[in-house]
């Protein structure tokens, strides 16, 4: 946002930057800050905090609800439409570009990434989702030590519906061999409950303990959500989905599971929820970067060119980037996933490809844990006996 708006203010053709509050909703209720009045200092405080400083919103806007938006954009003599999301967001903004076309309006329309899912398709990767990464890598990091010093049984539920980007970036967290995650499960393959626990049980009896990241979208080969197989009742949310994050269902359920069926008491388990995409003090500088060009790029696109679309990012080395702005269409509504190539053949791990995929995405200055040397005193009372 901070990128759009302070590139924005380079342009004399521009006469005010409109904010809309909650996302689309504040375009329908015309609920808007006036951003050309916001200090450059105060932008970069806010560029330099997580979360989203306008809002978001739940909204998944359809033909109706985009007429809406557009008639709202018409009315205040809008010229450039920016917004920055997910692939539901892009289709948005591909839904309110024909409805320009149509009414023969002159209206930029410019989709700008931002999902922590990464699941946008014609991107390397998304921004957000690298600073996500390195709090899930560093979150795993000291939920394995903790595991290690009292031993017992782990699992932790990540974010991610379809796509196991954010739960893989658990496998960053390791450093030796016997480091956890042990187990990483991912929507992008099949759930079997009897398989996980003999898993669980393999890792168990050879280490003594087990930590295990789960992705919150691991379904069964139906598609049935696990959640919604192992729980009496499950909540939906307005779209008719199985509701996966706000609740520790599926942790509780998991422990549950391998408390009756492996007979250990020390089984725990979390959810890291919501705090894994605003956790603030754990942001990756590249991520930072990246938000900042892309925003930057799309009004560069908007202004200089005459097409709409969305912006992309493209790796172009082992690591630098470049951007692209490709037709709504190409990733409009449409859903990425974990590649082969980054899942091993067990289907609860990840290859070392996707840790060279993902290793310089995470920035500088990540942690690092170390261990006492095993350097063993002889005994002496067991030897006398």
């Amino acid at each position: 946002m901070v990128g759009a708006v302070l590139e924005s203010r380079k342009f004399r053709s521009v006469e005010l930057i409109y904010g809309a509050v909650h996302g689309v909703r504040g375009i329908l209720d015309e609920d808007f800050y006036d951003l050309t009045q916001e200090t450059t200092h105060n932008l970069e405080l806010v560029a330099n905090t997580p979360s989203s400083a306008l809002g978001s919103t739940r909204d998944k806007p359809d033909l109706k609800y985009c007429q809406e938006i557009f008639k709202v954009l018409r009315a205040h003599k809008i010229g450039y439409f920016f917004y920055t999301g997910g692939n539901d967001s892009s289709d948005t903004v591909r839904i309110v570009n024909d409805e320009a076309r149509k009414a023969d309006y002159n209206l930029r329309c410019i989709h700008i990434p931002k999902t922590i899912d990464n699941d946008l398709v014609e991107n390397d990767h998304t921004p957000g989702f690298p600073s996500a990464a390195r709090y899930v890598a560093q979150a795993f990091m000291g939920i394995n030590l903790d595991n290690a010093a009292l031993t017992g049984i782990y699992i932790g539920v990540v974010m991610g519906r379809h796509a196991g980007f954010l739960t893989a970036a658990s496998a960053l967290g390791k450093k030796f061999s016997d480091d956890g995650p042990h187990l990483i499960y991912m929507p992008e393959r099949t759930f079997d409950i009897d398989r996980f626990i003999g898993d669980v049980r393999q890792v168990y009896e050879r280490y003594g303990r087990c930590v295990v990241a789960v992705s919150e979208g691991i379904h069964d080969g139906s598609g049935e959500p696990i959640i919604a197989k192992l729980a009496k009742e499950v909540e939906r949310d307005a779209h008719g989905n199985v509701q996966l994050s706000g609740s520790g269902a599926l942790a509780d359920l998991l422990t549950q599971k391998v408390k009756e069926e492996l007979q250990i008491t020390r089984v725990r388990g979390d959810t890291l929820g919501y705090i894994q995409r605003s956790f603030v003090g754990c942001v990756s500088d590249v991520d930072q970067n990246e938000a900042r060009e892309v925003g930057e790029k799309a009004v560069q696109y908007g202004m200089f060119g005459d097409r709409d679309g969305s912006v992309t990012i493209k790796r172009t080395g082992h690591y630098s980037v470049d951007y692209e702005l490709v037709p709504l269409e190409m990733v409009a509504g449409k859903t990425r996933t974990m590649p082969d190539e980054f899942i091993t053949a067990s289907g609860h791990d990840v290859t070392d490809e996707f840790r060279m995929y993902l290793r310089p995405l995470l920035g500088k200055g990540m942690p690092d844990a170390h261990r006492l040397r095993p350097n063993k005193v002889p005994k002496i009372l067991a030897a006398s006996s």
